[in-house]
């Protein structure tokens, strides 16, 4: 019994294979943007427990200075290398820019005790690496030269007209192949003055050999293992993001995908009603039909495992660009799937497919026979299951605004924006239903009144790809407005802080002389020394910063409350300023008392809390007056500020003080540079998410077309009997495009709201709780009809494609088909 029922309903797909399009389609984009995202964020992840900044496993351990951004002596190497610890091999990194804007990062090793390394460890990975090929070959991953369109034996032209290469393709299997490109550390002197090594690798010691080497160390060096980076707390937020977006992707996706079982439910209607009157039992059709589920599911995420692995090597590099941009993590280009990754795809896809095709086939086994026989029976069931939508939106949102009453926190936000779009979601087909029947009872006009009578009643096809059409609008409006007021918001915040225009991080003893040769300078209006160091608490590391009492630092403090006269109260007293993100941890108001670790001790008052946008670590801001700074210059580090006068070019002052004071070119830096490499940092941060916000508006707009394809393919009876009636072919083309472009204009209109709603709590909840900040909502008007217009034109064309196709045929043929 059950072949011949599987073969009659099977049959449907043989009349319909655009259906058999859009029921895949919708699991398998689903599925791949989830599974895609998933392994980007499991594979980062893993790069950071490997340590894969650089050789995973011949060196484990890794020496590097206490204080960040410090460099470690030359000599230091020489006498580690005279005490005996030839498995140590120096490292040095650089970052620069080739001459089309593409930042890179240089890692140069020393060659010469690479080859005593590989000598000692004839087994390590290291020893395939011809390093013998010349002096300046960078290796570079062949992941990464894909992902910038770089050749074998290409050489790289810099900025500043200096050329790198040529290039060497490496497999990622030789060495921890991330975003850096490897050769000889001498190509870095070449490019960069500095002296010293960034990091000094080690290979395998023993513990009695650790011991010994961590006693011969300076106390300002520290020797960890490379596997202990720390990166998984300050990139938390950034991949939390990430597989929100492709969780949502997978939400819509579902939704296409119930789009279209239902559709195929509501076509085959007749047939299984016929079947039912046959004699067939309902627990044959349900085991017939569920095997045919089976099989969907299975295609679906098969499919979507191998879209998603493919769709993750084309993002990979981009967020391992960013990563490394932003908190320095080499994370490795080579990717491959994982049995997790399909594990958990095929937990989230059987619960939606129970979800998208349970009620469906419920409604189909339980409908009346007769009824089933009826064409428009399930159209007109559709009203009421579009009120019960309503009420469970209802429902939905009172325990959102129950969530927001209760205590805020990162969670609490994302909780938040899914109930705002999915009581959205299940709201709209019942008041675009209303709508559209209302409207068209008061107008008189024959033929708009049928348009939207009939667009209401294609609702029952339409309204879950609306649905899904809504979200992906109303998500993509929330990304722009958080994204648009994220940067414009950093933006100012950088102008206003970078008040100076020339940087200079010199060594300490020359600090004072600097500042007063910059004084006597006829270019230079003012010098500004700050003092910096790192402490360890309890919320993590803390930086603390001394600030001046001049109008000038007063100006750049970018500050967010503050007590009254806080500027004199900070310079006078045991008063101190909070970064912003830093109050957050300590729930701290100004005026209120705050604790710190030594040298600082108790007591200390919080005068203001400043901006900080950013900076993975909290700040503390001091008086350069205060009992602190002996402390900070004995144990911190030392930065000096040049405002130089009007029209002033810098060139030819940077040049007499490096001359002068014999500093480095990466000791300097001008306000252009750091403003404009911040902002590409920033816009390249939010590439992968922007990607995969027009990724799954394509899904939905894709879900809108196939359903409009079928639905109007399956209509050629309507269509035909319409064309005997009068109303000519261009009409009905313009009759099906409007009826989308209707339905369209009425999500989008619906979405805007929505969407600026998520933007509030992205920024006021998600990002004040995942990073400590807080801004100011700006609204882009143009970017946002730049959305929907797009949106709406491509809904125009898929809506009168497939009735174009249908009046291409007579009338006749049209009729008789649909018989």
């Amino acid at each position: 019994m059950y072949v011949p029922v599987a073969k009659a309903l099977i049959g449907h797909y043989r009349r319909h294979p655009f259906q058999v399009l859009l029921v895949w389609l919708g699991l398998t984009l689903g599925v791949a943007l989830l599974v895609g995202v998933m392994s980007i964020n499991q594979h980062a992840q893993t790069s950071y427990k490997k340590g894969a900044n650089l050789f995973t496993n011949p060196f484990p351990y890794v020496l590097h200075h206490r204080e960040r951004g410090k460099r470690i002596d030359e000599q230091l190497y020489i006498s580690m290398r005279k005490e005996g610890f030839n498995q140590c091999v120096p490292v040095d990194l650089h970052r620069t820019s080739t001459e089309d804007d593409q930042d890179i990062q240089l890692m140069g090793v020393d060659t010469i005790a690479m080859f005593a390394f590989n000598a000692a460890n004839p087994t390590s990975s290291l020893s395939t690496l011809p390093l013998t090929e010349g002096m300046g070959v960078q290796w570079v991953s062949r992941e990464l030269a894909n992902h910038f369109g770089w050749t074998e034996g290409q050489k790289l032209v810099l900025q500043d007209g200096k050329e790198i290469g040529p290039l060497k393709m490496m497999d990622g299997g030789q060495i921890g192949a991330g975003t850096r490109l490897l050769g000889d550390i001498s190509v870095i002197r070449q490019l960069s003055d500095h002296s010293g090594f960034a990091l000094i690798y080690c290979g395998e010691m023993d513990k009695a050999k650790r011991d010994e080497l961590r006693e011969f160390l300076p106390p300002t060096m520290t020797l960890s293992r490379t596997e202990t980076a720390e990166l998984g707390p300050l990139t938390r937020a950034f991949h939390l993001n990430l597989f929100a977006m492709g969780l949502l992707a997978f939400v819509v996706g579902l939704f296409i995908f119930y789009q279209a079982i239902s559709l195929s439910m509501a076509q085959r209607q007749p047939l299984v009603g016929i079947m039912r009157q046959l004699g067939v039992g309902r627990k044959s059709l349900a085991w017939v039909v569920a095997g045919e589920m089976l099989v969907w599911l299975m295609l679906g995420l098969i499919s979507g495992n191998i879209v998603g692995l493919f769709l993750a090597q084309k993002l990979i590099p981009t967020v391992a660009t960013t990563l490394s941009d932003l908190y320095g993590a080499n994370v490795d280009l080579t990717l491959n799937w994982q049995w997790e990754w399909g594990f958990y795809s095929f937990l989230l896809g059987v619960c939606g497919f129970i979800l998208a095709s349970g009620w469906p086939l419920y409604r189909l086994l339980t409908t009346p026979p007769a009824r089933l026989s009826k064409r428009m029976s399930l159209v007109r069931f559709s009203n009421a299951e579009f009120r019960w939508q309503a009420i469970v939106a209802a429902i939905f949102i009172v325990v959102a605004i129950g969530v927001y009453s209760a205590p805020q926190s990162q969670a609490q936000g994302f909780t938040l924006i899914a109930l705002i779009l999915i009581s959205g979601g299940l709201l709209l087909p019942f008041l675009m239903w209303k709508t559209f029947v209302l409207i068209s009872e008061k107008i008189k006009i024959a033929r708009l009144r049928w348009f939207l009578s009939d667009a209401s009643a294609s609702l029952t096809y339409r309204g879950i790809a609306a649905m899904a059409f809504m979200m992906a609008i109303a998500t993509n409006i929330g990304m722009e407005t958080m994204v648009g007021s994220f940067r414009s918001t950093t933006e100012g915040w950088l102008q206003q802080r970078l008040a100076a225009d020339i940087y200079i991080r010199p060594d300490k003893v020359v600090a004072e002389q600097l500042s007063e040769w910059l004084e006597a300078q006829e270019d230079v209006d003012q010098s500004l020394v700050q003092w910096r160091h790192e402490i360890d608490t309890a919320q993590g590391v803390v930086e603390i910063y001394s600030i001046g009492t001049s109008k000038e630092e007063r100006e750049a403090l970018a500050l967010k409350v503050a007590i009254p006269d806080y500027w004199a109260h900070l310079h006078q007293s045991k008063r101190i300023l909070l970064s912003e993100s830093l109050a957050m941890k300590f729930d701290v108001h100004p005026g209120d008392s705050i604790n710190l670790p030594t040298p600082f001790g108790d007591g200390w008052k919080v005068a203001g809390i400043y901006f900080d946008y950013g900076n993975p670590y909290s700040q503390v801001m001091i008086s350069n007056r205060s009992s602190l700074i002996p402390w900070m210059h004995e144990e911190g580090r030392v930065g000096v500020a040049a405002l130089l006068k009007d029209g002033v070019d810098e060139t030819q002052l940077v040049e007499n003080m490096r001359n002068q004071f014999g500093l480095q070119e990466t000791q300097v830096s001008n306000q252009r540079e750091i403003l404009a490499r911040a902002m590409r940092i920033f816009d390249r941060t939010f590439l992968v998410t922007d990607t995969l916000c027009t990724l799954t508006l394509i899904i939905a707009i894709c879900g809108l077309f196939f359903s409009t394809l079928a639905t109007e393919l399956s209509r050629q009876r309507q269509y035909s009997l319409l064309r005997y009636m009068g109303i000519s072919g261009r009409e009905l083309a313009f009759l099906g495009g409007g009826q989308l472009m209707l339905i369209g204009l009425f999500s989008a209109l619906f979405a805007l709201p929505l969407g600026l709603l998520i933007a509030e709590v992205l920024i006021n909840i998600v990002l004040k709780y995942s990073f400590g900040w807080t801004m100011s909502v700006s609204y882009f008007p143009f970017s946002y009809m730049t959305t929907l217009g797009g949106a709406l034109l491509t809904l125009l064309v898929a809506g009168g494609w497939p009735v174009w196709r249908l009046i291409k045929r007579s009338a006749i043929l049209s009729f008789r088909d649909a018989q």
